[in-house]
């Protein structure tokens, strides 16, 4: 897979405090990589000197392997977590605007901000000043304009914060078809949730370096327990003759039984389920993986 985006030990102080300290990451074409980390880690910083908005002190940023220019910004379509339109202007000027610094004709503008705003249900609202809008149609626009002009890298800086789910379920679409259509996505967020149904690869920053990063599913592997849930029917407990096998819970739940199994180095699932299948009609078999959430909070705390 190509690169679309590299990192390379960038460094950035900001007076005495470390903001990024030889921090990499690769964004692999048509990627959507989440850039994760705690309040204060780094990870506005790193985004704004890919915008060429903060300079670095140390390193390199590659955009398709070469290095970030000015005129790759317009490449480039970046939607901060602070929002910024203009409260007295009207939507639909504004809107239009922002399109035409991106590079769009007028009339090319208004005619991809007619659908854009029909599909996100804010058309009756393009004559309206931006200060009569919710915070979250305000966040539409901003969304809007962002990725209007189709450049091949976004950036999303808390791209659900003030959102309804319904809202947040609309902009997870359109994200997932901007990937599709060719768009490779930086995604910075604290909703775990969404990293784990959007994300191909992630890293973590704490404290102004990477802690973690690589492919969503390699790093769950990584960081699995070897614990398996079954859910069987049966009279009886399940009972595991062998110390390969340790039952750490065994539920009831209506006229079914839950239980979850560590097993060690030496065995796998098929052993597990060799001993189980005697005893017990087995409904469903499957191992227990860490969620995203759960790898965070355990390598933050960590590296803390």
């Amino acid at each position: 897979m190509a690169t679309a985006l590299q990192t390379i030990n960038v460094s950035k102080t900001f007076a005495k405090y470390k903001a990024l300290d030889n921090v990499s990451i690769s964004v692999g074409e048509q990627n959507i990589f989440g850039l994760l980390g705690p309040n204060g880690a780094g990870k506005t910083t790193l985004i704004r000197i890919i915008n060429m908005i903060t300079a670095m002190d140390n390193g390199q940023v590659l955009l398709n392997g070469h290095p970030v220019k000015p005129e790759d910004i317009r490449h480039i379509g970046y939607l901060p977590e602070e929002r910024g339109l203009y409260k007295k202007m009207k939507v639909g000027e504004q809107a239009i605007y922002l399109a035409r610094l991106k590079g769009l004709s007028k009339q090319e503008a208004v005619k991809q901000l007619k659908v854009w705003f029909e599909k996100f249900e804010i058309t009756a609202w393009w004559n309206k000043k931006v200060e009569e809008l919710s915070k979250g149609m305000q966040q539409k626009v901003q969304f809007i304009v962002t990725i209007l002009h189709r450049p091949k890298l976004l950036i999303f800086d808390e791209p659900f914060s003030g959102f309804d789910p319904i809202n947040i379920n609309l902009l997870k679409e359109e994200i997932l078809k901007l990937r599709d259509e060719g768009a490779t996505i930086i995604f910075s967020t604290h909703n775990m949730a969404s990293v784990e149904e959007l994300c191909d690869h992630i890293a973590l920053i704490n404290n102004s370096k990477m802690i973690l990063t690589g492919e969503i599913h390699e790093i769950k592997q990584r960081f699995k327990s070897n614990i398996f849930e079954v859910v069987y029917h049966s009279p009886k407990e399940l009972l595991l003759n062998t110390q390969q096998f340790e039952v750490i819970d065994n539920e009831s739940k209506n006229d079914e039984r839950l239980a979850k199994i560590r097993i060690d180095d030496s065995a796998n699932a098929n052993e597990l389920l060799k001993n189980i299948l005697p005893q017990a009609e087995v409904v469903s078999f499957r191992e227990i993986l860490p969620s995203v959430n759960e790898i965070f909070i355990q390598e933050v705390n960590k590296s803390s």
